[in-house]
């Protein structure tokens, strides 16, 4: 199962004038780059994009203004292609809540395949959810839907994000767990230990059920640190067993990881907050 929730905080979109020219005029380079990519991959997209109005606003000077930090695992290349897909595609899915799983698994197809450009390969979640700016709950390959999240409560738990302070590269560590999951014995880890705790993770935080959603993250936190820390950076993995040792805080990669943000999970935020006040925290979620 997946869970991906909008982050409010980071948005960027479309423009066209700007203060910053160096800005602008690399954003603008950038986005021809990625026309390029589409007008090479039109069979890939069944033909479904106006690529000349989009030659035309790129040579007007369009580029794509973002708060959102690049290498953060918070969507910055999903953005870009949520974007793209809202004002160029000629008979685009709408951006509707109501959507029915046959429609968002094309919709996810077709942005995944957009979204490959800047990762060599996408599961299209993240442009998704910049896309239709509503949570997404993937139960299986073949179905998904829309989800209400529970509402923030009052206690002292709480989730929340750990800037590493290091831009993480997303198209090698996908490359590196493409090539683990070739290995049968890491194949069966994915199906036997991490699908367990992820799925009932997930479960609990929908259902409000705060103990298990904190033994399942712990039970996943260890799981990512022994096989997967080269998504981990080094001077992290202290940081991550002292947390699971502790019961103080547990922490889970965000994105394909290597920096960027860390998602952390934890029963009392102060005295974590307090035991990682050398890191810039940002609390996303109190239950």
């Amino acid at each position: 199962m997946g869970l991906s929730i909008p982050y409010d905080p980071y948005s960027g979109s479309l423009k066209f004038k700007s203060t910053d020219k160096e800005t602008s005029d690399y954003s603008n380079n950038e986005l021809r780059k990625f026309l390029a990519f589409m007008r090479s991959n039109e069979s890939i997209l069944d033909k479904r994009f106006d690529l000349y109005r989009l030659e035309k606003d790129l040579d007007a000077g369009m580029y794509f203004d973002s708060s959102i930090p690049q290498g953060f695992g918070v969507g910055s290349s999903g953005a870009i292609v949520a974007a793209i897909y809202d004002h160029y595609a000629l008979d685009p899915i709408p951006a509707d809540g109501n959507l029915k799983s046959p429609q968002l698994k094309r919709l996810k197809k077709t942005l995944g395949d957009m979204e490959a450009y800047f990762h060599g390969k996408s599961s299209g979640l993240d442009p998704l959810i910049c896309y239709l700016k509503l949570p997404i709950l993937i139960k299986s390959k073949d179905s998904m839907g829309t989800v209400g999240l529970p509402s923030q409560g009052v206690g002292k738990g709480a989730i929340f994000l750990l800037n590493t302070g290091m831009t993480g590269k997303t198209e090698p560590l996908v490359s590196h767990f493409m090539e683990r999951c070739k290995e049968e014995g890491f194949r069966n880890m994915l199906k036997k230990e991490f699908k367990k705790y992820n799925d009932a993770a997930i479960e609990a935080f929908l259902n409000k059920d705060v103990t298990p959603l904190l033994d399942n993250v712990k039970e996943l936190s260890k799981v990512l640190l022994a096989h997967f820390k080269p998504m981990i950076p080094s001077v992290f993995h202290k940081l991550w067993k002292e947390g699971i040792d502790s019961n103080a805080y547990y922490l889970k990669l965000c994105g394909s990881g290597g920096g960027g943000f860390i998602l952390g999970f934890t029963a009392d935020y102060d005295k974590a907050s307090e035991i990682l006040k050398d890191y810039d925290l940002n609390r996303i979620h109190t239950f």
